[in-house]
């Protein structure tokens, strides 16, 4: 990487971080704060106020991309951080649950993920993109682990009034990072590889194995924000654990299930494995929900079994991109991406909502048994998937006048090369979109048609 992309790619994952922290840190606490609000007895109502974000961003991180490609990539992260840090302060000075759950919701409308990677996308070319997501998925995985355990801590020290304040105030240092930081782009383009192509959507929808994908994400982030409805409260009530010591809880859980995923990532990934491990994944989220619901009244087996669900939660948070890379046609994979993103989002606000319904009107363990139902589907689904190819997808850029008649030529040449499975040449980026196996192609060869 040039040091004009190394700058780009940390400073957009430190935006990331100081966003996603907020939301994060919230998580752990957020239930247990609720019940002495006014309307907060209601664990419908802490459900909704857990899983509305989830439904705003579903519905704008899409738009807010296109909007992006119109005005700009910083406008949008701007009015993004901006929205966000607004709903945090309503939140903060709430004093009933209703208000809270409008700044939840107004969090929700600063949806500037999209935006945010398809700057990178402008930042970075083509041979280093992968490794400046990469950093952004590093900098989410982290910044959730440490969230879990901050949070608690933090509510005790500064009250979740003050979790909002400071939420709200990293979102305005974001927006800092954004002006002075971030480096300005010299021209900015739509990217299919980062970026929602509203021309492909209905053929996205309409692959039903990336659909598969698409009902995992949304049931991993349905049941991961329907646990978090439940656990706290079983964490004070079941196991005497002030609110300020579940951090005890969360380190060893998030610390020890992160290292632990690593060795069936390399597995998966090296050794052509993918399918047994991300089924496997699939049943021990299924398997730890059913555990939960049958040990909610015990400790040390709430504790087992919360582990055994970050165990699972993080193995398939790692899995699932990459099977969407796998999977998604060449040249299409930002769409995918985008769609996928928005069943995830979907899900949190159903898991939230719906699992705070339960709660309150069948019991607690009915949360893990909707979670565990979805889990035994996403589980069918995933042992009929077709067996991922073991390819991986590069983008090349094309030295030269390009247009679409020579796109198609090159795209036929491309795909012929050995070791090449798809290529899609698009003319508008000056860019090759190649899916190769994951060793022994003409990389050579390929290289000649791109600079011919």
């Amino acid at each position: 990487m040039t040091p004009l992309e190394k700058k780009a790619t940390t400073s957009l994952a430190l935006i990331f971080a100081l966003r996603m922290f907020g939301m994060f840190s919230i998580l752990p606490v957020l239930a247990i704060y609720a019940r002495d609000l006014p309307g907060g007895g209601s664990d419908f109502l802490i459900g909704v106020a857990l899983g509305i974000d989830g439904l705003a961003q579903a519905i704008l991180q899409i738009p807010f991309g296109l909007l992006s490609d119109h005005i700009g990539r910083k406008p949008v992260i701007y009015m993004g951080l901006a929205l966000f840090a607004i709903g945090s302060f309503i939140a903060a000075g709430g004093h009933d649950i209703y208000i809270i759950i409008l700044g939840r919701l107004i969090q929700g409308t600063g949806a500037v993920a999209s935006s945010i990677i398809a700057l990178i996308a402008d930042l970075t070319r083509e041979e280093n993109r992968a490794k400046g997501m990469a950093t952004i998925g590093l900098s989410i995985g982290a910044t959730f682990a440490i969230s879990m355990v901050a949070g608690p801590t933090l509510g005790h020290l500064i009250g979740v009034p003050g979790i909002f304040a400071l939420t709200g105030v990293l979102a305005i240092a974001a927006m800092a990072v954004t002006r002075f930081v971030v480096p300005n782009p010299v021209v900015s383009r739509v990217h299919a590889d980062a970026e929602t192509v509203p021309g492909q959507i209905f053929s996205i929808l309409k692959n039903l194995e990336l659909q598969r994908l698409n009902f995992g994400i949304f049931t991993l982030h349905a049941a991961m924000r329907g646990l978090f409805v439940v656990i706290p409260l079983v964490l004070v009530e079941v196991g005497g654990l002030p609110v300020a010591q579940h951090w005890k809880v969360y380190l060893p859980v998030m610390v020890i299930s992160f290292f632990a995923v690593i060795p069936a990532i390399i597995i998966a990934e090296k050794y052509g494995k993918m399918k047994p491990v991300f089924c496997g994944a699939v049943a021990l989220l299924a398997t730890a929900s059913l555990l939960m619901a049958v040990f909610i009244g015990n400790f040390a087996g709430v504790v087992i079994t919360l582990f055994l669900f970050f165990l699972a939660f993080n193995l398939l948070e790692a899995t699932l991109p990459s099977l969407i890379s796998k999977i998604a046609p060449a040249g299409s994979k930002g769409t995918a991406i985008g769609v996928y993103n928005t069943f995830q989002f979907l899900g949190l606000f159903l898991g939230g909502a719906f699992g705070g319904f339960l709660a309150q009107h069948v019991s607690r363990s009915a949360v893990f048994v909707f979670a565990t139902g979805l889990g035994l589907v996403w589980l069918l689904l995933a042992l009929s998937m077709t067996p991922p190819p073991q390819v991986r997808t590069l983008m090349r850029h094309v030295v030269g006048d390009l247009d679409e008649a020579r796109a198609k030529r090159l795209s036929a040449a491309l795909a012929a090369v050995d070791g090449v499975t798809e290529a899609m040449v698009i003319a508008d980026e000056g860019v090759a979109y190649l899916k190769v196996r994951m060793s022994g192609w003409d990389e050579a060869g390929a290289n000649r048609l791109l600079q011919a």
